[in-house]
């Protein structure tokens, strides 16, 4: 799933397990949204890199 998706599960998950007391689908839906979290950080991550090329690229021209 993408990032949001992944975020949104996780605070959903987090909510019912808080209101039902379920520790562990309160733990899955942290899991979820620290896994949206790194998701969003690697594309980041990604993007600065293919940013760094270009201007890279630019520059030696």
């Amino acid at each position: 799933m993408g990032e949001i998706t992944d975020k949104t599960k996780g605070r959903i998950k987090q909510a019912v397990g808080s209101l039902t007391g379920d520790q562990k689908l309160k733990q899955e839906g942290e899991n979820d949204e620290l896994k949206g979290q790194l998701k969003g950080a690697v594309k980041d991550v990604k993007n600065a890199l293919k940013d760094a090329k270009h201007a890279i690229k630019q520059a030696t021209k």
